[in-house]
């Protein structure tokens, strides 16, 4: 009777020891896909920041198109958008329900390409040096860019940047608080095991070795269960809403998973190995403290 009553304690150990570690490791990889998801929306926003490169009077169709190609071979231009000057008019006497011709005598817009940059390059130094070498052609007359707009945007992406990190290293530290506590209780209900092997003349990698073996697969569990959950969870986001995929990539679904596996194994391992070390280096009479 003993021994069974024994064998039920150590599963419901096990158990509450897998539920406790799963919920502290769902919190984790909610913050991780966070963060990611975050500097996707980040990048998102800057690609889709416009640099304007107005061509000059003397600029022809052709010459705006091979200067076109050249700047597609640039690495920091993620794609580039033409608009001849009669395109530009055609746009503006849809905008303004009047053609400007009328009383101008002449098509008053010029040629000019829209430059989507790649998100690195999307901040206020890389775009004065890149504006600075745009000016430098003799065919571009004007470069325009919202830079008070983009200082305000790469502002708020740094400080929600900064606060994710701060979120994701708090929840570190508490996730390996909550895991080494309840580590530290399941083998702390077992210390009298751990001295009498080490009595009998068991070596402690021995000693260390069910332990760990038992701490492997509730961590193996615990990051398995917290996948799946979270799975779930990012599949009925997408259902809900197909744009969201766009945002919470399968990279970075994929990250997330494989981070939480990670860290369920290793920190419900190291924890073990702490916590029986602690217990294999006490004395005797310290166990009944």
């Amino acid at each position: 009777m003993p021994r069974k009553r024994k064998k039920i304690s150590l599963r419901w150990q096990a158990l509450t020891s897998t539920i406790s570690t799963t919920f502290v490791l769902i919190l984790m990889g909610l913050t991780v896909i966070c963060a990611l998801t975050a500097r996707r929306l980040g990048d998102s926003v800057r690609q889709n920041l416009t640099v304007t490169v107005m061509m000059g009077d003397d600029a022809s169709e052709q010459q705006t198109l091979d200067y076109k190609k050249k700047l597609k071979c640039r690495p920091w231009v993620k794609d580039i958008t033409y608009i001849s000057s009669k395109q530009a008019l055609e746009e503006q006497t849809e905008a303004m329900g009047q053609d400007p011709t009328e009383f101008l005598g002449e098509n008053p817009y010029l040629p000019l390409l829209e430059l989507h940059m790649v998100a690195d390059y999307a901040c206020t130094d890389s775009l004065l040096w890149i504006s600075n070498y745009l000016k430098s052609n003799p065919l571009v007359s004007e470069v325009i860019y919202q830079k008070e707009l983009i200082e305000r945007i790469n502002s708020n992406l740094h400080k929600v940047t900064y606060i994710l990190l701060g979120l994701a290293a708090l929840l570190l530290l508490v996730t390996l608080v909550l895991i080494n506590n309840t580590v530290r209780l399941s083998v702390y209900s077992r210390r009298f095991i751990i001295h009498t092997m080490r009595l009998v003349g068991a070596n402690w990698g021995f000693i260390r070795r069910p332990f760990l073996t038992r701490a492997f697969w509730i961590g193996l569990t615990s990051g398995i269960v917290a996948d799946a959950t979270l799975l779930c969870g990012i599949h009925a986001l997408w259902t809900y809403d197909q744009s969201m995929s766009e945002y919470v990539t399968l990279e970075n679904v994929v990250l997330t998973t494989v981070t939480v596996l990670v860290c369920g194994l290793l920190l419900t391992l190291l924890c073990t190995y702490i916590s029986v070390s602690h217990y294999l280096g006490m004395r005797e009479r310290d166990m009944y403290d």
